[in-house]
This record gives C-alpha cells, structure tokens and sequence, in this order.
C-alpha cells in the first residue's frame, strides 16, 4: 500500500486537452479526437516527457477518483445516508400495514385488528434475496471492503458532499492476484449473509414490539419471515466443474453448523432457561463438525464410506429440522423471567425456524441438456424437444413414465457411480433432504428451459429419488425464444396432471428470469418488457387451469450493473423496475399471490451487505417495497399497448440484428477479452479458448453474459442497453417524448440507457475499431519524419491486414453510429462520458500502441515451443500478452545460467550475459508493465460505471 499524489500537474493537462478536442459545440475537429488525445499521449511517452511511472499515478489518481465516486453511489443507492432512520422507517411501514388489514364494521368504522390476520401474513415470505456465486469478483477483497466502509461513512459538510468521503486505506492495484476459489467465494457470500441475518433480526424486533402493543398475550408467538436469505454459492453446477457432490455436502453442512452455532450464541443471554435447549444445540454442532471433518475431498470410495457412517448413523444427533425442537422452544419460554428475555428468545427461534437448518436457503442449478440427457440415458428418450416434430411424442413418452415411475433407493455407491450430472445432483439433493434438513425446500433451478419437456423429465427425475415434495423445480427464461414462448412452454407442462398435482402439493410455482443473458441478445429495454409480458401471462394460466392458490414465485436473477439488468440508481427503483406497481396490482385484483426473489451476485452483490449499515438499509428498503400499499396505475406505455409493443419490438429487432453481425462478434473477440481480468471460477468462453491461432469469437453466444457484457463496458459502449432505442425512438418520436415525461415505468427503464449513456461514447468506440485500421497505421507512416517509427507503423499495418479486423467491424460500427445518432435527434438531453472517463480510454489505446509498436522490435526466431512468429503477433495484437511474454523469455532467456560452476577440466570460457539482456529490459519488461496498466485502467473504468460486466 502507498499513498497516491493528491493531484499532478499533467492530469490537469491531459483532462482540459481531452475536454477541449471532444467538445463538439466549441471545435470542428475532423478525426477521432479520442485517438487525437491517445496520439498525444504516445507522443509524450516517446519523448520521455511521460515515464511509465507516471503513467502508473494518472492511472491511480483517475481510478481512485472513481472509486470514491463509486462509494458515494453505493452509499446512496440503499439510502444509508438515512441509516438513522431505518427502524423509523421500518415501523411506518408495519404500522400503515396494520392499519390496511383492520377490516371495517357495518357502520365503517373498523374492527379490531385479527391476530390470524396478521400472523399468515407475516409468517408468509414475501422476499427472498438471492446470494449467487457470479463471477463479479474484480477487486481484492481488502479493496472490496474498504469500498464498503467509505460507503457506510457519514457525510462531512452535507448532502453531495462527494470529496467528503475519506480513503483511508490507498492501494497501489485494485486487482485480485488470482481469480477466487470456491471457498472463497462461499466465505464471502456468508459473510454477507451473516450481516443480513442481523438485519432480519432487526426487522423482526420492530415487528415483535408492534404485535405486542396489539396482541400482549400471543406476540412472541409470532414467527415472522417475509423475507429470507438464500445461497446457491457451492450448490450451483450450471457451468462449473469445480464443484464436486462432496463439495456441495460439505458447504450444506458448514451452513448447517453455521445456523447452529448462530442460534446457540443466541441464547447466551437466557442459559438458564435455555438450558435444555443449548445442551441439544451441542450435541447436533459437536456431530455436525464431525460430519463435516469425514467429508470427502473426492469420490474415494473408502472416504465416503467412513463419511456415509457418520452421517447417517448419528443424523438424530444432528438435528434434522427445526421444528423438531418445538418443545424444547416451549420450554424454554416457559422459564423466562422478564420481557427482554422474552424477546430475545423470540427474535433467535424466528431467525431459526424461518431459515431451518442453514443460514440461507438452497438453491441447487443445472442445465436442461443435463436433465435431456438424463432421459436419453434411463428412459430410452432419444428425440430433442427442440424439434417440434417430435414435441408432442416425448412429452407423451415422459408423462407415461411419470404414472408409472417407482422410486429407487440411492446409497453413496451409486452416487460414485453415477455419471450423469442431472441424477448425480438429484441424489446429493436426496442425501440432503434425508440426512441434513428433512423439512426446508430446495430449490432445483434449471437453465435454458426452452420445453414443458424439460420440467418433467426434472419432476420425474424427483421421484425417481423420492424428493418432489421437497425441491421446487424452476426453470430459467434467459433466451429470446424462452421469454417469447415462456407461456407456452409452461402450458405444456401444465396440460400433464402430474406437474398440476405436483404445484398443488408445494403451493408454488417457481420461475427464474435471466436478464443479462436476454438483456445482451435482445437489448436490456425490450427484455424487461418481454419478461414483464410473461409474468402476466403466467398469471392467465393458472386461472385458466384452475391453480389461483398456487402461489407464483419470481427470481429475478441480474447483477448490480446496467448490462446485468439491476437499476442503477436506487435500490427502491431497482424492486420497482423488477416488479412493477401495475404488475402487483394485476395480481392483487386477480386474488393471485406471488414472492418475490432478486439476486446479490459475486463480489459486487455482496457490496449492498458489505457492513452492518449497508446490509440494515438494504433490508429496509426491501421492508419498504413489499409492504407498500399497491393502487391502479395510470401510466400510457400499459394505456398505448400498441405503441409499447412496437417500440420494444424495434428495439429487439435491431438488437439482435447487431448480435448477428459478424463484426459485433469480431469486436467482442479482439482484444476486448484480454482488457478484463479473470474474476470467477467458470470459464469465460463457452467452449475452449483454444490455441493462440483460433482465439475469435464467431458469434457473442460463444462467451458468458459477464464477460461479454464487461466488454461493451471497456471498449465504451454498453450495447446490450443502448442500442436500437435511437431507432425505435425516432420511429414515434413524439410518443417517446410523451413516454419520457408521463411515463414512470418508462422512466424507470430509461434510467438504464441514461446510466450507459454516461459511460458510452461512439468516439471511444470509434477509435478501437480506427485502430484495426491497417489505413490508419499506413497514413501514420506517409506522416511521419522519423525513419524507424515510419518502419513500426508499416509493420504495425501488415500485421493488422492479415487479422481482417477493420473489415468486418467498420460497418457494424457505422450501424451503431447510425442508431445513436437517431437516438441524439429524438432524445437531444441524453447524458454522455464525462472527460475524465474518455481521458482513460484514451490512455489505455496509447498503451496498446506502445506494446504493438515494440512487438515490432522483437528479434526474428524459427518457430519453438509450437510457437511461430505469425502465432505470436495474434497473441499480441489481441493482448494475450502474459501468455506471449512467458513463451518470449523460453525463447530469449534473460541470463546464463549462474550454476555451471563444476570443473570441465578445460580453460573456463569468459561467461557472458545473453544478447537478449537487452530485448528482456526494452521490449518484453516495458510490455508487461503496460499491460498490467491496461488491466489496471480496465478496473478505473469499471469503478466509473459501479460494477463489473
């Protein structure tokens, strides 16, 4: 750690250069003027009036700048500027929802309140939020957590006091060393989680000290949950082989101990009364941490032999659900003393019961190819449900099985044996309910369901195991035809009387929608309303099929960022955009109950519980959203459907025309990859990146929503929210301005494409693409007077000609100029990049000049290691440089080597340093060092738009 300059003079330079020559209003400059300041920069450096050294404080003053902002918005996003307030708030809010449940009597006036009434509300979970594993972890956690602290500071000097936040703790990179591991990541997650579970308790104090006032006698009866904590971090395989089914045991059961130890700490206070109690607690910690000490690391079968006899034979010991301590929960209350103790003991055992025997809630997820396979394999079901042709014979064929399956029994051999990802997770979902926690539901979520097919060969696959009474399967609407067909593909489950029996016997049905995955295929605007769209339809078919008291269940999974489909400005507009007033309403007047669910992803989710402020203000603020009264909506995009539909239709239709541009994928596939750092355990790319001479990627379905979507972010254009609403705008430009002032829907949506707009330039786009250029290189080269960069920058451009970049992507990039001019014209008030931000992009372009321009210089070598010349240049001109530099020193090594020190009993020869002393020290030193800068400006230019992808 170290302290960075406060200021330094060139800055101020370089920001009122950038200022002056991207200000449109005041030059009329004719090239790219972000590539102008990026030339001057190279300038300086080649000049030696700009050290790499400085180069590394305007980068630290210009992302730590960032990073404070990035705190002050954090800070506001979940009102913690207000933490004073909160159980003020939180007590408003039960008190108005008291007084809407007071029935009225025969002359008006109304009627005691029902203490019935009350508690199956209260006792029904209205919210759960959803703590996922995303690969979101871009920072150091240390950096992480200081992020945090700023944000739970109080303001010096008022509101907007943004310098008044204080870094107290500089850092000299914002980089994580290593992408996390699964531990890590299941540290984190729990750490956030223990924060929210204090803030539950809060929560629940404020409800206990309200039911009291009314009902004296029967409130610590109560067991209040309408909100729960839920964690997929260990249990979620959708992608990931490093997870194991010993894996997701082992976590099971540390978030079994967890809770365990959660409640016995609980009841220090009361051990007297409590005794009984905590004595039981003891006994199921000491064999939960026994269990978890004989857990397997592998599939050894004499370790999960030894594992199985401790699990199974002292399950009793370990407790297997919390109701099974009822009467020791009465016990208890019978020997205390005093109301505090009371309450106490009230908040502990509601904390407990409504989470069961876990921190956090399950969810466990896959992917519906492996349930399609799992069906192949055990069924004989060999025709895809893709085929809509064979549609109608599989679901026959599957519903067949369902009347007629017999559940088998499963012991830990079988789960060795297994091989299909699909049963092998379903068994450690039996091991799970049988031997851990026989009564909380799991849920099973299935991605990319695209068939009623897929949810049966799921339920199916439950009984088969004799678990459908305990997971809730749900399957994840994330693609175009899935949003678009979402209906129908539940219809066809629904039309089989084993799914309308299964969603009658748990009570709910469970959907899952992936807005970063859509939001980058058909636009982040057009995919809120389809998935909109869909939620009420869903509605229409469970009273169509006679389900009303089937309760739906919406997890709305997102991250924290514009690309990923959470609000950008405030956490109260966030559960707005996700469930919309108009929405609730439907529901309400149509007598169909739903939950609401919303993920907290990876390193940046787990921001919004970073710290005990944080996490009490978010709780708050979901308090506030799922109790608010709910009243008709006036609003024209739901009065002008016709309109609403075409608008959002334009902007699908443009956007996934984009996405099928070869250009958009040869933008993506550059060196867009290699400007973000590796920032989770899955793989970036859907498929291998394969080797140095086959890195493209030919179509954006090829890379995963994060990456891609922190991509658009760094190359400074944020498409998947932007692109197409210029045109769908100037379509009708006269109802988007009608939209844009009556609508608080639309506002709410377009404060997503105002946020981009922010961190978008078509100028910064414009330069990255003019810098595959070979022209550009070449024209470079006519103008300039020095001998050896003319000969660079011919070389520069002979390279770029064989990589046949500019080609495919300057007409994708004039396509995408054109709909943000259209965009300009009908929205003439749109935000844009702040100088600051374009100084950055500009900065980082210089730097890829610099290495290019020293790849030039590297001497000539026959082809080693499997590596030639023409791979090399690939590695570098797409920035792949760690992995180019460590084949460069096997093939220049940097010295002799010092260890030949025996007697060859001959003369010794002089030992002479290596020639490549020199290539080690100009080319390949100065190369890393700015790389690891590009990387650095990549995590600034990320704190500028608050989150990562």
């Amino acid at each position: 750690m170290h302290t960075p300059p406060s200021s330094l003079p060139i800055l101020d330079k370089l920001i009122a250069f950038t200022q002056q020559v991207t200000d449109k209003n005041e030059i009329n400059y004719s090239g790219n003027p972000i590539l102008m300041v990026s030339h001057y920069i190279s300038q300086q450096m080649l000049s030696g009036h700009i050290s790499l050294e400085e180069i590394d404080k305007l980068i630290e003053l210009l992302r730590d700048k960032a990073f404070v902002k990035r705190a002050h918005r954090l800070r506001h996003y979940v009102s913690a500027d207000e933490a004073d307030k909160n159980t003020q708030k939180t007590t408003h809010v039960f008190k108005t929802f008291l007084e809407s449940l007071k029935e009225r009597s025969t002359d008006g006036s109304p009627a005691p309140l029902s203490f019935t009434t009350f508690q199956s509300v209260i006792e029904k979970i209205h919210y759960a939020a959803v703590f996922t594993a995303h690969p979101t972890f871009a920072l150091a956690n240390p950096v992480y957590a200081e992020l945090a602290q700023i944000a739970s500071q109080s303001e010096q000097g008022g509101p907007g006091a943004k310098s008044a936040y204080i870094q107290k703790k500089p850092f000299s990179t914002h980089r994580r060393h290593a992408p996390p591991t699964l531990e890590e990541e299941f540290r984190l997650a729990n750490e956030a989680i223990l924060r929210g579970r204090n803030s539950l308790d809060q929560l629940n104090e404020t409800i206990f000290g309200l039911a009291k006032q009314h009902w004296p006698e029967q409130w610590h009866t109560l067991t209040p949950s309408p909100i729960v904590l839920t964690s997929w971090v260990g249990y979620d395989t959708d992608g990931r082989v490093d997870i194991g089914w010993w894996d997701t045991l082992r976590l099971r059961l540390r978030m079994k101990h967890m809770q365990l130890s959660r409640f016995y700490e609980q009841t220090s206070s009361i051990q007297k009364a409590a005794q009984s109690l905590r004595s039981r607690l003891e006994l199921a910690m000491s064999t939960v941490q026994q269990q978890i000490d004989n857990c397997p690391s592998s599939a050894n079968p004499k370790e999960v032999s030894t594992f199985a006899e401790i699990l199974i034979k002292h399950r009793e010991d370990a407790i297997l659900s919390a109701d099974s301590l009822k009467e020791l929960y009465i016990q208890t209350e019978e020997n205390l003393k005093t109301p505090e103790e009371q309450l106490s003991f009230a908040m502990a055992k509601s904390g407990f019961i409504s989470h069961g025997l876990s921190i956090a809630h399950s969810h466990v997820r896959l992917n519906s190819r492996q349930l399609h396979n799992v069906a192949r394999q055990r069924l004989g079901i060999v025709d895809s449900p893709e085929n809509p042709i064979h549609r109608r014979s599989i679901l026959s064929k599957i519903n067949n099985e369902l009347a007629n399956v017999q559940p088998e029994t499963s012991d830990f051999g079988s789960l060795i044996l297994e091989q299909a990802s699909a049963a092998r997770l379903m068994m450690t979902v039996s091991k799970i309910v049988k031997h851990i926690d026989t009564t909380s539901p799991i849920r099973f979520l299935v991605a990319e369901t695209e068939s009623g097919y897929t949810l049966l060969v799921a339920l199916w696959l439950a009984k088969l195991f004799n678990v459908e009474k305990h997971i809730e399967i749900s399957p994840l609407f994330e693609t175009y035809d899935a949003l678009v067909h979402g209906a129908r593909i539940i219809e066809e489950a629904l039309r089989s009387s084993h799914w309308r029996h299964y969603l009658q016997t748990t009570g709910k049905l469970c959907l899952q929608f992936g807005y970063s995955d859509s939001g980058r295929y058909v636009g982040q605007m057009a995919s809120t309303y389809l998935i909109e769209r869909l939620k009420l339809q869903l509605a229409n078919l469970l009273k169509r099929h006679n389900l009303q008291d089937v309760q739906l269940v919406f997890f709305d999974t997102h991250g924290e960022s514009i690309g990923r489909g959470a609000h950008p400005y405030r956490l109260a507009d966030r559960l707005n955009y996700l469930s919309p007033p108009y929405m609730r309403h439907v529901f309400e007047k149509n007598n169909i109950t739903f939950r609401e669910e919303s993920a907290f992803q990876g390193g940046d989710g787990y921001l919004l519980f970073g710290t005990q402020i944080l996490s009490n203000s978010t709780i708050t603020t979901i308090v506030e959203h799922i109790f608010r009264p709910t009243m008709p909506v006036d609003d024209p995009i739901y009065n002008d459907p016709d309109f609403s539909s075409e608008f959002f239709s334009s902007i699908e239709a443009n956007m996934n025309g984009l996405v099928e541009d070869k250009g958009y994928a040869a933008l993506l596939g550059s060196f867009g990859p290699s400007l973000i750092d590796k920032t989770g355990s899955r793989p970036s790319a859907r498929q291998s990146d394969g080797s140095a001479g086959s890195i493209q990627i030919r179509h954006p379905s090829e890379l995963r929503a994060i990456p891609n979507n922190a991509i658009l972010q760094q190359m400074g254009w944020c498409a998947n929210t932007i692109h197409g609403l210029g045109s769908a705008a100037l379509r009708n430009p006269e109802s988007f301005q009608e939209f844009i002032h009556k609508s608080e829907r639309f506002r709410v949506a377009l404060d997503f494409v105002d946020h981009a707009l922010k961190h978008s330039d078509t100028e910064v786009l414009g330069a990255t693409i003019l810098l595959f250029d070979p022209g550009y290189w070449l024209e470079r080269a006519s103008s300039e007077k020095n001998e050896d960069r003319k000969i660079t920058n011919i070389a520069i451009a002979q390279k770029l000609q064989k990589l046949n970049l500019w080609s495919i992507t300057q007409s994708m990039f004039h396509t995408i100029q054109a709909d943000h001019l259209a965009l300009r014209m009908a929205w003439p008030e749109a935000p844009s990049m702040a100088a600051e931000e374009q100084l950055l992009h500009a900065l980082r372009l210089s730097l890829i000049e610099r290495i290019w321009s020293l790849a030039t210089h590297i001497p000539y070598f026959s082809p080693q290691f499997s590596v030639n010349r023409e791979t090399l240049d690939v590695q570098i001109f797409y920035l792949k440089i760690p992995t180019a530099l460590e084949t460069l020193l096997r093939i220049f090594p940097q010295g002799t080597d010092k260890t030949l020190t025996l007697n060859f009993y001959e003369p010794a020869s002089p030992q002479h340093e290596t020639a490549y002393k020199r290539e080690n020290l100009e080319i390949f030193q100065p190369m890393g060092k700015m790389f690891d800068q590009i990387r650095e400006i990549g995590v600034a230019i990320m704190h500028n738009n608050g989150s990562f992808g």
